[in-house]
């Protein structure tokens, strides 16, 4: 059993070097697993059986991604749909209503600055504004949403920038950590 559940949904992974610094610095915290999900999925069919026992067995969960087109990676989605349709409308009593109070905390990569999301720039609103679906999602399936961890510039990053994020990272997985259901939930 994971105490850290960390969900990875990356389409090309293995050319991530922002995802790739998260995932590297979170693995050296103990009680974290990471699941590689499109390396377990990548036809799209996804077990929700295992999913689900993944998600009952941990204490907290992580959705990390890199944001696509204002977006999650398709794989998300479709986890989304499969995996808690399956938890809370098919087997709310047995599976969807223990996942109450878990700690969901969503870690996100951009390529683009920050000042890019900003009314008036590129992307016209914050990054925070375009993950509200996880968080109206997270919301109804009772779990304790926590202040995303947003990387912006990623595509651009040095090696350095890309160590001191995995350190901020592992970091901010590591006080998560500390905090009691009940105070997530606040």
């Amino acid at each position: 059993m994971a105490d850290t559940l960390i969900l990875l949904f990356h389409p090309s992974y293995e050319s991530s070097r922002a995802n790739r610094a998260l995932a590297e610095a979170a693995a050296a915290l103990p009680g974290t697993c990471i699941a590689d999900m499109q390396a377990l999925y990548p036809d799209g069919s996804i077990d929700t059986g295992v999913e689900a026992a993944r998600l009952l067995a941990a204490k907290r969960i992580i959705l990390q991604f890199p944001v696509q087109w204002y977006s999650t990676p398709p794989l998300l989605k479709a986890w989304q749909d499969a995996v808690l349709t399956r938890m809370f409308y098919v087997a709310y009593e047995s599976e969807g209503r223990r996942l109450a109070g878990k700690p969901l905390l969503v870690a996100a990569t951009a390529g683009n600055v920050p000042e890019a999301y900003v009314p008036g720039g590129a992307n016209r609103f914050p990054l925070s504004d375009l993950l509200r679906p996880l968080e109206a999602t997270a919301h109804r399936c009772g779990l304790a949403w926590q202040e995303p961890f947003l990387v912006y510039g990623s595509r651009k990053a040095d090696e350095e920038a890309l160590a001191a994020v995995g350190t901020h990272y592992a970091a901010r997985l590591a006080r998560l950590a500390k905090i009691a259901p009940a105070e997530a939930a606040a």
